[in-house]
């Protein structure tokens, strides 16, 4: 059933726009090709009174069970250079436009500040909610502003970084989930150079790939999307969502005491001095899981964060290892971790 600047979709299959690849039905999809169609979308009682689930590239969620309600899909696709200076730019891309799309484009146009997060899934709209990071850089360093549609009040509205509530996977998106519709994100980018290397192995890919001097941005991109490539599953190959675990964040003290009674085990800085960041990977490696399987649903073997789906599993399988995962590190360590992805269908 198409409108002006949309198309609706009953009992539509979602198998293909979730990365885990699981089985799941949407009793009704909508797919925006305009933001602008969203007042007209929010004022239908289907949208207005029930749930509606925002899906972007389908890779930070779990479908454990079918979605309640609408799906709501954004393929706005454009990318705009908003300033540029010759020093300092800003660019606007569309909530569809797909992630890793963006930084090529951004490279490809001499801007830096992107190269780090190179090959993460999934969409610019995503981007802001989960306040993505990698290899020592959050996406929240480099956003000037956040475009949405505010569900309530029935209008557009814009968020300053400041006003994003962005913390370590968190922002005031993702916190109240009905609240917003992200529609578009400004970035604050540089055309000089101040490569993030700190993060292990970026320095040695690079020495790989004989770059022994200063690189340029796109060459420390290619070296995060080689390591990535290398330790990361391809979801187009192997079902997966990324890391399905954050690290956990601990009391310094609790660090201490653990590090010291398990040799080895990597601390990182927290939010503050009072906090020690887990590598979360290392406590799930420890308690025995990378590579385990338990009918399709299992467990990486290239890497412990990574559950993935070798072909028929559910969502509520792969639920219940990410559960039994979790309790075994409590267990252990007496530490709790948390999932990264949104659950769709059923708690944590």
């Amino acid at each position: 059933m198409p409108g002006t600047g949309y198309r609706i979709v009953e009992r539509a299959r979602l198998d293909a726009r979730n990365t885990f690849g699981v089985a799941a039905t949407a009793p009704l999809l909508v797919e925006a090709s305009d933001a602008a169609a969203l007042p007209e979308l929010f004022g239908y009682a289907m949208l207005r009174d029930g749930p509606v689930l925002v899906l972007g590239g389908g890779s930070n969620l779990l479908f454990a069970g079918d979605p309640p309600g609408v799906v709501l899909s954004l393929a706005t696709r454009g990318i705009a250079l908003l300033a540029d200076d010759g020093r300092d730019a800003v660019v606007r891309a569309d909530a569809g436009v797909g992630w890793h799309d963006l930084v090529l484009w951004t490279l490809g146009h001499g801007l830096c500040g992107l190269e780090n997060l190179a090959l993460i899934p999934g969409t610019v709209g995503a981007a802001p909610i989960q306040n993505i990071g990698a290899y020592g850089v959050e996406v929240r360093e480099r956003i000037r502003a956040v475009e949405a549609y505010d569900r309530r009040a029935g209008g557009f509205v814009r968020f300053d970084a400041a006003d994003c509530g962005f913390a370590y996977r968190d922002s005031r998106f993702k916190q109240a989930p009905d609240a917003h519709v992200v529609t578009a994100v400004e970035f604050a980018l540089s055309r000089t150079f101040e490569p993030r290397l700190g993060y292990a192995g970026i320095d040695e890919e690079l020495q790989a790939m004989g770059i022994d001097g200063a690189p340029r941005a796109s060459q420390v991109a290619e070296a995060v999307i080689r390591i990535r490539r290398r330790k990361l599953p391809d979801p187009a190959v192997l079902g997966n969502a990324g890391s399905f675990f954050k690290n956990p964040i601990v009391p310094s003290a609790q660090a201490e005491a653990l590090a010291g009674a398990h040799p080895g085990m990597p601390l990182f800085r927290g939010a503050g001095d009072d906090t020690r960041k887990l590598s979360a990977a290392w406590l799930i490696d420890q308690c025995g899981w990378k590579g385990q399987r338990d009918g399709d649903a299992g467990v990486a073997a290239s890497h412990a964060l990574v559950l993935v789906n070798h072909g028929h599993a559910s969502g509520a399988q792969l639920l219940g290892l990410a559960r039994r995962i979790a309790a075994s590190v409590q267990a252990r360590f007496g530490v709790a971790i948390e999932p990264e992805p949104r659950i769709v269908g059923d708690a944590w």
